[in-house]
């Protein structure tokens, strides 16, 4: 059977495909990719399903050699991809020969990238799916420095196509989508959810993004209403955001909790909880959010390529005319 070795991890690489849906009312979360779209995406340009397990890998770093001939595409974050030291294209399949290595840089844009091989990886499933969730322990253990991977039998079609369009530009303004939540009205002014700038705390990963005020700001938290900070537990979908009493929102990702006791007063569209897990990058990444209201474009204003070394960067939100501060659709 075709396999492939790890050479090297990076800061953290784990096994992901789709999750584990419908296991919620056990309290199992669903886990899976954190940047759904871009798993899904590497996965067709080598002609599995969608489902089909990928590495998931986060900051670069990853380096393996494959013992036989199979084709590979990563997507994901803008990180250069070497095979035996040349560069690839990002979003492109590429055949990788017996004992052929490859590499990713670390990102100029972006946290995950992912790695499919056409076959998926095959390691063992845990309630029907190969991934890793860092909240619960399922899944395989995440990946190590010589660990061995099985490839899985190529039974589909050979992929149409061969490349996607990538955007390579990344500009400095964003566009999100969110929908208020069924606690909204737990805040005291829901309206500044959506007001000047938020960064990217010491403690996000692949359970939430916990968010703060830049250093200095003169910005407000989020103030809950009185005797509204706790409730009883409910439950958590994927994108929720979260408002403790510290009122430092918490954007859930893929490993996120089934339920929780305090107030979820938005929640992310599919693609902006993906462009979440891939924009809050770095300690100190501006962070989309948004107003409360109907479904709201919200302008996010992104640090250039020479500010990407700064630990903090304004954001600035123009939300659509006439949405500000309104609470319920």
């Amino acid at each position: 059977m075709t396999s492939l070795t790890v050479l090297a991890t990076g800061p953290f690489a784990t096994v992901q495909d789709t999750g584990r849906p419908g296991y919620a009312h056990l309290g199992v979360p669903r886990s899976g990719g954190a940047d759904r779209a871009s798993l899904a995406l590497a996965n067709r340009l080598v002609g599995n399903t969608e489902s089909a397990a990928v590495i998931e890998a986060t900051m670069g770093g990853l380096r393996i050699r494959v013992d036989a001939d199979v084709l590979a595409a990563v997507t994901g974050a803008d990180a250069v991809v070497r095979r035996n030291g040349i560069p690839e294209g990002l979003a492109a399949a590429v055949v990788l020969r017996a004992g052929d290595e490859l590499e990713l840089d670390a990102p100029t844009w972006g946290l995950r990238n992912y790695l499919a091989v056409r076959g998926g990886i095959d390691v063992d499933p845990v309630l029907g799916s190969r991934s890793t969730d860092t909240l619960s322990g399922l899944g395989p253990a995440p990946l190590d420095t010589g660990n061995r991977l099985s490839v899985g039998h190529a039974a589909g079609d050979w992929p149409t196509a061969s490349s996607a369009p990538a955007d390579s530009e990344h500009p400095r303004v964003v566009v999100l989508e969110c929908h208020p939540g069924p606690r909204a009205d737990h805040l005291a002014a829901p309206a500044d959810l959506g007001v000047g700038t938020w960064v990217v705390g010491s403690d996000s990963n692949r359970v939430g993004v916990r968010i703060d005020r830049a250093e200095g700001s003169s910005q407000p938290l989020l103030r809950h209403r009185d005797g509204a900070a706790e409730l009883r537990s409910e439950g958590i979908a994927h994108g929720s955001i979260q408002v403790p009493p510290s009122g430092r929102p918490v954007i859930f990702l893929a490993d996120h909790p089934v339920t929780g006791g305090y107030p979820v007063v938005a929640v992310l569209a599919a693609e902006a909880v993906d462009l979440t897990a891939q924009f809050g990058a770095r300690i100190g990444d501006p962070i989309p959010t948004a107003l409360i209201g109907d479904p709201i474009p919200l302008a996010l204003n992104r640090r250039s390529d020479s500010d990407s070394t700064d630990r903090e960067s304004d954001v600035s939100y123009s939300p659509a005319p006439g949405t500000l501060g309104r609470a319920s659709r």
